[in-house]
């Protein structure tokens, strides 16, 4: 019975995961990016520092950039990839329908919650190009350069919830079947 529970919610999940667009492949091609650029700077760092005990104090710098550019870039590909928590002691003692309005109900507040974040991100953006902030370290980056990625970041999320939610509104009308789960599954 355990069994057929379990195999019940993580079909649900599996119904629900929907494929990689442009939009979140580009966004797992910058996450390469960025994790190869911080490799190569930490390791360029730390052969120039073994070796010729010299350093070219960028590596701290370029490497947090990089960290923010994996984190926020990587969260539409987590999300078409259902690869966020989910609380399955409660989808597990739900209906399939019930899992579905679940499903739907916190991808709406999802969305309303990224958009707010989209639009901070956007005027944080705004503020750094109006004043023309720079990091104060050796390379006194352009600020707006790092949280630029942020922006896009966030507006690739909301892209993506935007598409579970369609799916997931695409479950909704789909006819259950008597079984419980959605007809054909």
């Amino acid at each position: 019975m355990a069994q057929i529970e379990h195999d019940s919610v993580s079909g649900a999940s599996a119904a629900r995961k929907i494929g990689e667009g442009p939009v979140e492949r580009l966004c797992k091609l910058a996450c390469v990016a960025a994790l190869v650029v911080m490799l190569v700077v930490i390791g360029v760092d730390i052969v120039t520092r073994s070796l010729f005990n010299f350093s070219f104090e960028i590596s701290d710098e370029l490497g947090g950039y990089m960290l923010v550019v994996i984190t926020f870039v990587s969260l539409s590909v987590c999300q078409v990839n259902d690869s966020f928590h989910h609380v399955e002691l409660v989808q597990s003692r739900l209906s399939a329908r019930g899992r579905a309005i679940s499903h739907f109900i916190f991808d709406l507040l999802s969305l309303t919650f990224c958009a707010l974040l989209l639009w901070q991100l956007v005027r944080l953006e705004m503020s750094s190009w109006r004043f023309g902030d720079r990091a104060p370290t050796y390379l006194a980056t352009p600020l707006w350069l790092p949280r630029l990625a942020m922006v896009l970041g966030a507006a690739a999320l909301c892209f993506s919830v935007l598409r579970t939610l369609a799916a997931d509104f695409r479950t909704l009308r789909e006819p259950i079947d008597p079984g419980g789960g959605p007809h054909g599954a």
